[in-house]
């Protein structure tokens, strides 16, 4: 959400909500405006229509580039890094219900994508987010029970990365871009690899927490640093005011990207006393998104 990036402005700020087909509500009057749509399916068709009337926006508009945001499916985001020598964005492939059930069955999928791939196989329900219906499927015979639970018609389907630390340990960091610049959010570390913050046990680990802050104290001149031509890649490719990704370290030093958009929650909401590392970052982040606003503001 916007105004949790707000904290500690005097924004004053108004949400409009738009359907499909519906024309834009009254729009008082205001300084700048942002598009804060993320990529969804029930998105698409609001994005689109939205297109033409920032063609026409008396006001500056941040992430104005709706065919973009439009393109961030995981798929897509996958697509437009193919190749790539800084970042691997995994393919990922958008197959029915009965590629999965060849899958299953033993049978090559019809994608030939999918066919050419070697297990283990990521799969996910498309649509779904914090990991619900994703799993790690490592034989074909994995898929039935996968399907008697699933009611999905379509999926994801993608090449499992090992990206574990020689302690075993997978990391997820989410890096938000504000104004071409990387800031730090949270990292995440988990022996799990289906890596989420809030199922990490992060609040747990002390030693985890003071990985994570020094993490956070080295970052400009660390993982930015590290990942300095990526981040330029992925801005060229994006051309976004202000977007946010969760990523991590192959092995080889490059940039893994799982997943890319406008609307990943970035907060200040944790426990202070359990990680009072955390708040002088996002104030820092906060801080760069609302001088952000004021730059694009003060040129209206």
């Amino acid at each position: 959400p916007v105004d949790f990036l707000l904290e500690g402005s005097d924004a004053t700020l108004t949400e409009l909500y738009l359907g499909t087909g519906e024309p834009l509500p009254h729009v008082p009057d205001h300084d700048v405006a942002i598009v804060a749509i993320g990529e969804s399916e029930a998105a698409g068709p609001v994005l689109s229509s939205l297109r033409s009337m920032l063609d026409r926006w008396p006001r500056p508009v941040l992430n104005n580039r709706t065919d973009v945001i439009i393109g961030l499916t995981r798929d897509g985001v996958a697509r437009t890094f193919a190749g790539s020598s800084t970042i691997l964005a995994p393919l990922t492939v958008r197959v029915g219900r009965a590629d999965v059930e060849r899958l299953a069955n033993g049978a090559p999928a019809l994608n030939p994508d999918v066919a050419a791939m070697t297990f283990p196989l990521i799969v996910r329900p498309v649509g779904t987010h914090a990991g619900e219906g994703l799993l790690r499927i490592d034989s074909p015979a994995e898929f039935k029970p996968y399907l008697e639970a699933s009611r999905s018609v379509e999926f994801y389907i993608a090449p499992f990365i090992d990206s574990a630390g020689p302690d075993g340990q997978f990391r997820k960091y989410r890096v938000a871009v504000i104004d071409k610049k990387p800031f730090i959010s949270h990292l995440a570390i988990s022996s799990n690899w289906m890596v989420h913050y809030l199922s990490a046990g992060m609040a747990e680990s002390a030693q985890k927490r003071a990985e994570e802050e020094a993490a956070m104290l080295s970052f400009d001149e660390g993982f930015a640093q590290r990942h300095a031509a990526a981040f330029a890649e992925m801005q060229a490719a994006f051309d976004l005011d202000y977007y946010a990704i969760d990523c991590a370290e192959t092995h080889d030093g490059k940039l893994l990207l799982f997943e890319a958009d406008v609307a990943m929650i970035v907060h200040a909401m944790d426990d202070e006393e359990t990680f009072p590392y955390k708040r002088p970052q996002m104030l820092k982040l906060f801080a760069a998104f609302q001088d952000m606003l004021a730059r694009r503001a003060h040129k209206s």
